[in-house]
């Protein structure tokens, strides 16, 4: 997902968040014009791994967007250009991997990958997440990322933030028990944020057990564009990793 370009208001911690009742998507959705070749491959590719909610009655598993159908399921919220999705999806075979995007230029990135790498475990949900969620079942996916997202800021935007009580909820109904949701961003207003709300809910708890826990990488995942900027430009990006507590019997 994109970062904001303004990066220096403090926020009050105020907890309005991401709603599934009146969803309204506030980044760009197009780039420069697209090269033959990736608009060719949008055209030929895109239809055979795209997901689209329309449709959908609800209470859905989503291993069977897949064919064969994956031993797990993993969901990328905002995969920027996709390398980190492609990256997981070519060490884990037999693991799904569904990735939800509205920019083009970037859902066109990940629809090279998927060519270029012959994936096969590799779905696309090229519109708002928002209207997916709903028509999926419990415990659908092991780990759900969500790397560098836009931090919208200032206060008055605060409600834009995709982590917040209503969508933790969301997020929370969807992994498997002590399944993980894991959340990377260079911008302390959004680390802040996060650690605000998110080990504070009742059904996540966060891993980190000190400071290296949070400042590395980890080691079975890959650095994304705007993390290889964010270290360019001087900014430590930030990993932190909850996980979901498991439901009672």
């Amino acid at each position: 997902m994109s970062t904001s370009s303004n990066r220096h208001s403090t926020p009050k911690d105020k907890t309005p968040d991401a709603s599934t009742s009146a969803i309204k998507y506030y980044g760009r959705r197009k780039g420069k014009p697209l090269k033959t070749g990736r608009q060719s491959l949008l055209e030929t590719v895109l239809p055979d791994i795209r997901v689209t909610a329309a449709g959908l009655p609800g209470s859905v598993d989503p291993k069977t967007f897949f064919e064969p159908h994956p031993s797990a399921v993993n969901l990328e919220i905002g995969f920027g250009s996709g390398e980190h999705l492609a990256a997981k999806a070519a060490a884990n075979p037999k693991e799904g991997f569904l990735g939800s995007e509205v920019f083009l230029n970037g859902v066109a990135s990940l629809v090279r990958h998927v060519h270029e790498s012959s994936l096969k475990n590799v779905r696309i949900f090229d519109e708002d997440v928002r209207h997916l969620l709903p028509t999926l079942k419990d415990a659908s996916f092991d780990r759900i990322f969500l790397l560098f997202p836009d931090p919208w800021p200032k206060t008055r935007h605060a409600k834009r933030r995709f982590i917040g009580p209503t969508m933790l909820d969301e997020l929370a109904r969807l992994l498997v028990d002590d399944g993980e949701f894991r959340v990377a961003s260079d911008h302390p207003i959004y680390v802040r944020w996060t650690l605000l709300h998110t080990p504070t809910h009742p059904l996540f708890t966060w891993t980190a057990k000190g400071p290296e826990d949070w400042r590395k990488r980890p080691v079975d995942s890959v650095a994304t564009r705007y993390e290889q900027k964010a270290r360019k430009e001087g900014r430590d990006p930030v990993f932190l990793t909850f996980r979901r507590t498991p439901r009672k019997s």
